[in-house]
Order: structure tokens, then sequence, then C-alpha cells
């Protein structure tokens, strides 16, 4: 049995079962290259249904780069080969798996599975750090790649020689034929006979639910019509809509978005206006596809799509992209939001898109497009405690192949992407007093399979985006680090910590001119943006993530695991410090751990839709000695960056960013300037005739830790959007619940007379005196 005779056996039980699978070709990469060319002449596969993704362009097929893999999602194809020789890229695998076909194979072109390990390649070149080398990349991903290769059925694997395609054996040796014999299938659910049944009473076109692939899909588009039928009478007295939200969840490949794009179709056809959102454009376009097909069956389409691409009805309805910053924005306009791929984007989005009346979330589980858990952990608890009546529905059926799919099974667990903590049961209990603190290393990782899914589940869990590279970074990365908390030998709370600074000079004066230095994003920003080109030579450690479990979270497991990590650490690094998507509540807890900010980046990340603080926990004489300048830098420039690129930043996160800061900021304004501050908080001047000193005294009241002046929250909401981000009147007025402008102003007067008393002196005096 030969590499060919492998591959047609692979195709037959694939096409059998509706499955896929998986042939692995390794040994010299021109030996590879010219068996894959044997293989895909002599199976059934059409030159036009097939695609290579590698560096190099050497089959009769469809040639993708590594770096532009995720074009293929959303794509489908018979067979994909992957060339892994020069770069094995956990992203870049993750993304082509998913484009192969039921009945269908993957092909994977590596080295010799026993050297494999110890070869260093394209991928860790990114993953060696400064002031780290490639030699000190581990192989631990690899090395457990490898070994799911050879223990998961369904995979093909054929060890090819120096022989010739015309020789009868080709010269190779089968290792594995990756077979299963798989028991005969009953008829596909996906074809009956008289095909998939039309719920009863259904408002969408029939046609909608005569283009579902599955019941599971049919259920899906149903769900929607819970959105967008009735609209009339679920008006209520005062003239709103009701508020209804749906969930819709699938692993990867159950068609959820080709669902959502039926409804979007059926609801323009019906004149509604549907606005869609996705990480990017991209990743929506199975909803436009679907949407696009079942407006032309149903005759429905307009001339073409407008010039933005969106699609236009006959009877003035629309399908629309927009990216998620600007349909958050503008969620209360459109008659249905439809938010796909929500799993990977950040709950703060997610929770402006809850201003939509009808707003549908496509969220993926498991899989490569977003397998983060703020979605189903952190944003689920905010609509279900929202205004809406929410329905969800969890499509369970695959589309592309068969449930049970041995590649499926098989990627999953390579690349980490079913990665769980414990379940909530086993650690509901779990205190700070009955935790253990452990220092997780690779090789611990490596040998316990469970303790790596738990602890990586967690890591999932901490950020919106969570990719396959992450597990390799976790395994193979010299310069990080995982510390956890575990409870009867499950992982409640970790941190992933990686190590940064410690540049040398040279280095230094690369990155203050323009160099991008990988896996050094604190010194990077402190030089290259703040212009402190001494920031790069002390050493410390960044938090990158932390997560607790969910069902122990708000319990003290978070800042007992910071605690630990700097009593094991302090001796011997200049700092700790975290740099993350800021919100008030996040900047509150890093406060409570001792963490100062010292930067607020002024853009917003284009997914997160967050401003970025960096904080600083100083652990040497050279740790707070950058930590020092770098607070008292901050509290100088802050004012001026609320008054212009952060003037739309969230007032209750400008507050906690400002009393996170450590800075010394000394106040010094003219006797006329605090004439002109005090007269309007104790007679009748005004504060739009000279705006400077009142911002730089809102901004000393947020700073300053050793005053005893309380505000309300309110008030403070007050000074920092008038007197800080300058927001005009009535915007104010309706942010803070005042019922005029004229209020509002009051209000900001009276906030000012404590803060005059505290710091005015004797000029401030006089003035009250004068005015009574």
């Amino acid at each position: 049995m030969d590499a060919v005779e492998v591959a047609r056996a692979l195709l037959a039980e694939a096409d059998a079962t509706n499955e896929r699978r998986l042939l692995v070709l390794t040994g010299a990469r021109e030996d590879c290259y010219r068996v894959a060319d044997a293989v895909l002449d002599a199976v059934p596969v059409g030159v036009s249904d097939t695609a290579l993704v590698g560096d190099r362009d050497a089959l009769a097929c469809r040639h993708v780069e590594p770096n532009r893999a995720s074009t293929l999602l959303g794509t489908t194809l018979s067979a994909v080969v992957y060339d892994a020789h020069d770069t094995l890229r956990p992203n870049a695998l993750g993304q082509v798996v998913g484009a192969v076909d039921g009945g269908g194979m993957l092909v994977l072109l590596a080295p010799d599975l026993d050297d494999w390990p110890d070869r260093r390649d394209g991928f860790d070149e990114g993953l060696a750090v400064p002031p780290f080398g490639v030699e000190d990349v581990s192989g631990r991903f690899r090395r457990r790649f490898v070994e799911s290769l050879r223990a998961h059925p369904g995979i093909g694997i054929v060890a090819v020689g120096t022989g010739t395609a015309a020789d009868d054996a080709d010269g190779s040796q089968v290792v594995d034929d990756g077979l299963t014999g798989p028991a005969p299938r009953l008829v596909d659910s996906r074809e009956p006979d008289d095909g998939l049944p039309v719920p009863v009473g259904h408002e969408f076109p029939r046609e909608t639910y005569e283009a579902c692939l599955t019941a599971d899909q049919v259920e899906a588009v149903h769900e929607f019509e819970f959105l967008v039928g009735d609209r009339e009478a679920s008006t209520g007295a005062d003239g709103d809509v009701e508020r209804r939200a749906l969930v819709v969840e699938s692993d990867r490949g159950r068609g959820k978005s080709s669902a959502a794009g039926l409804a979007a179709g059926a609801a323009a056809a019906a004149g509604l206006d549907v606005l869609v959102t996705a990480p990017n454009r991209r990743n929506a376009a199975e909803v436009f596809d679907r949407a696009r097909e079942l407006l032309a069956t149903l005759d429905a389409a307009g001339d073409h799509p407008d010039a933005d691409g969106h699609l236009v009805t006959t009877a003035g309805g629309a399908v629309r992209y927009e990216p998620p910053r600007v349909a958050a924005e503008s969620a209360a306009e459109p008659d249905l939001l439809v938010v796909d791929e929500a799993a990977a984007l950040s709950v703060r989005l997610l929770d402006e898109t809850l201003t939509a009346d009808r707003v549908a979330y496509a969220s993926t589980v498991h899989g490569y497009e977003g397998a983060g858990r703020g979605f189903s952990v952190r944003f689920r608890e905010h609509l279900d405690d929202s205004d809406h009546d929410v329905h969800e529905c969890r499509l369970a059926e695959p589309i592309r192949y068969a449930a049970g799919d041995p590649v499926e099974v098989w990627s999953f667990d390579a690349l980490g992407l079913d990665a769980r903590p414990p379940v909530p049961e086993i650690v509901a209990d779990a205190t700070p007093d009955s935790v253990s603190y452990e220092r997780v290393d690779g090789d611990g990782l490596l040998a316990d399979p469970i303790l790596l899914r738990e602890t990586f589940g967690l890591l999932v869990l901490a950020h919106y985006r969570t990719e396959p590279d992450d597990l390799a970074r976790l395994l193979d990365a010299p310069n990080l680090t995982v510390r956890a908390l575990t409870h009867g030998g499950h992982v409640v709370s970790v941190a992933l910590l990686a190590r940064e600074g410690d540049l040398p000079p040279e280095t230094a004066a690369g990155m203050y001119e323009g160099d991008r230095i990988r896996g050094n994003m604190i010194p990077d920003v402190l030089v290259s943006q703040v212009r402190d080109e001494a920031a790069a030579a002390p050493v410390g450690y960044r938090v990158v993530r932390i997560a607790t479990h969910h069902a122990v979270r708000s319990s003290g497991l978070g800042s007992r695991l910071l605690d630990e990590v700097r009593d094991e650490f302090a001796g011997s690094v200049d700092w700790l410090g975290v740099a993350y998507g800021a919100t008030a509540r996040l900047l509150r807890f890093w406060e409570r751990n001792d963490y100062a900010a010292v930067h607020y980046s002024t853009t917003r990340n284009d997914v997160s839709g967050q401003y970025s603080v960096v904080m600083l926990d100083p652990c040497s004489e050279s740790g707070g000695a950058l930590a020092d300048r770098h607070g008292d830098w901050f509290a100088r420039r802050v004012g001026g960056q609320l008054t212009d690129s952060l003037d739309d930043a969230d007032p209750d996160e400008v507050r906690a960013a400002l009393a996170a800061c450590d800075g010394d900021l000394a106040l010094d304004l003219t006797e006329h300037e605090w004439r002109m501050v005090a007269g309007a908080a104790y007679g009748t001047g005004l504060f739009d005739v000279d705006p400077a000193p009142f911002r730089d005294l809102v901004v000393k009241h947020l700073v300053d830790p050793d005053h005893d002046v309380r505000l309300t929250d309110r008030q403070e909401r007050v000074l920092v959007e008038r007197a800080l981000q300058a927001r005009d009147w009535s915007t104010v007025a309706d942010d803070c619940g005042f019922h005029s402008a004229g209020q509002c102003m009051r209000a900001l007067g009276d906030a000012l007379v404590p803060l005059c008393d505290a710091y005015g002196g004797d000029v401030a005096d006089e003035e009250r005196e004068r005015h009574g």
C-alpha cells in the first residue's frame, strides 16, 4: 500500500460517511510535494476544488500564502494541502481545516515526525522575543501536535522516500493507513426524501425554509421571526417597540451564519432595515451570500447593491454592514441588528449593542473564529439583566460534514479549540484560604492534559479573542510563564506573565527611533510614545491575562493570585505591570492591587472599542523611579488628552483611571486664574470664559490621594465631561440626568465649592467672603 492507495481509501471512507480525513506526508519537502502531486492526480478531486496553503506555489491548484489562510474561512473545498515544512502556524491550520467539506481530505506536508519537535521554524522566530533567541523556544507544542497525529483516528501517515512517481509504491512507507472501518450510516438527515418540514404558521416566505440544510437551521431561522414579526402589536403605550434579543450558538460549521443570512434576507424582503456587524466584513460574508441568494429566489433584490455593497430590496429594505464600533454607536437605528461572530467582540462593544430594540447574536462556542468566553459568560449576564425578552437556540448538527467527524475532533484537541475550565460544581466552594499557589511550567502542562485544558480554558475566558497561536505561545514562548491557584487539584484562577525589558542600549535607541520590538509591550509604549528611552532597561513581568473561574468570581481569588505573584517575583524584577482595555471596574480592581496608571492610549482598539491603559507596580528602586516619573508625566498630560483625543472616553472610566494615578501634579494657578475659578464656585463667574484653570483643578482633585474632598459620582461626572472633555452643556445635562443646561451649570458651580475650599488658599477665601 502506497500514499496514493492510502489517499484513495481515506477518501472512500470520507465519502461514505460524509466525514473528512487527514493524510500526513512526512519527509523531505521536495519528496512530499512529489507524492502530494501524485495523490491529487489520482483521486477524484477537481483542481478548482483544491487549494495549497504554503510558501511555495508547487501544485496544480489554487495557491494561498500562509499569512492569507484566513481567506479560506467561509469557503468549501474538497481538498486542502497545508505545507508545514517552513512554518507550522496554528492559526493558519485552524483556518484551513474548516474549509474542507464532508467527503474531503486535508493533506499535511511535514518534516519527519520524530525530528519535527526539535526543529525551529518561522513561527518559532516570532516567539523568540528580545532578549531571547530562537534557541530558547521549546518544541512542546509540536511535540504535542505530533502525538495528536499519531493518536487520533482518521489520520493516515505516510513517510515518503526518494522514489519517483512512476514507481509502483512511490518509495513511501505507510506508518498508519488511518482507516476507521466505520459502520454504515443512516440516510443523511440533511437530505430527507420529502425535504425539511416548514414550521407551521411561519411568517418568512416558504423559500426561506426551503433553503435550509438541517432541521437545526430551520429552527434557528424560525426563531428570527420572533425578532422581526409583530412589531406593531408589540408596541407599548409609550410608543416604544418591545425589546427582544435572540442568541444563536453553535460550534463551527453548523450553519448559524447561514441561518442569520436567510433571516436577514427575508426581513429585508419585507422592507426592514437590517444592520449586520462582525469583527470584519469578511466574517460576515456568509450572511450576505445567503441573504443575496434568497433575495434572488424571491425576486426581491434591487437592481444592484448600493455604493457601499449593501443589499437593497424592491420593498425598500436593506441588508447592510458596518464595523463593530460604528454598529454599536448606531444600534438603535435599524429595525434589526445582527451581530455575527459575537464571541470575537469585547463585552463593552456587545453591551453597547443593547440599545437596539431587536438584536440577534450569532456566536461560535468552539472554533477558530472566536473561542473567547466573554460572550457566553460575561455578556450573557448583562443580556439577561437587560430589558430584552431573550430567546436562544443551539445548532448542533454540522452542515459541511457529519457529526463526530474525526478531523474536527482532532483539530479541536490539537489546537485547543475545545479547552474548558473545570465544571462549576467542582470549584464552587473555592476561597482564598482553600487554594494553593502553583508554578505551572510548560513541561507540566505538556505532561498533564487536564491541567493544560483547564489552564488554557481559563485564559480563553480572559480575552475576547483567543486563537490557536496562543496555545503554542503558552507551551513554547521563552518569555511567558504561568501561575495558578488550584482548588482540589483544579485550576480556579490563572495568570499568564510575560517577561519584558532588560533591553540593551542599542535596542532602546532603535525603539526610540521607531523600531518595533516584539513581546515588550510596556517598554515599547513608554519608550516610543512617551519618549523615555531609559524605560527599556528595567526588567519586569507584564500580566498578559488573568482570569478566575466564573463560578467563584469576585471572591478575592484574583487578588490572592496577584499577591502571590508579587511575593514570588518582587525580589528579582523592577516592576510588575499590565496593559488592557480600560473599564471602570477593571481600573478599580488593579488599583486595589497596588497598580498605578501611567499611560492612556489615544485610540480605541478596532474590535474591543476600548482605550487601553498601562499600569505599574514597582518592585525595586529602579522600578519606583520608572513608575514615579511616568505617573507624574501622565498626570500632567492627561488633561490635554481628555479635551482632545479622549473626549469620548467614558467619564466613569476617566475617573477611575485618574484615581489610579499616583502622579504628583503641582497646581500652579495664578491669582487671576484662582479668581476665575472661585468666582464660578462662589459667585457669578462663568466657566466658559476661561476653562483652562478649571481643567487643572479638576485633574488635581481626581489624582490627589491625600485630600479629604468627597464629591458625589454625579458631581465628578459633570466635572469630567464639561471641564475635562469639553462636552457642551446640553450633552452633559442629558448624560448626567439634569432637567436643563442651566441646572447642570449650577451643579458644576456647586461641585467646585469644596475644591476651592481645599486648594484655593487666600484668593479663594477672599472670593468666598466677598460673595457671602
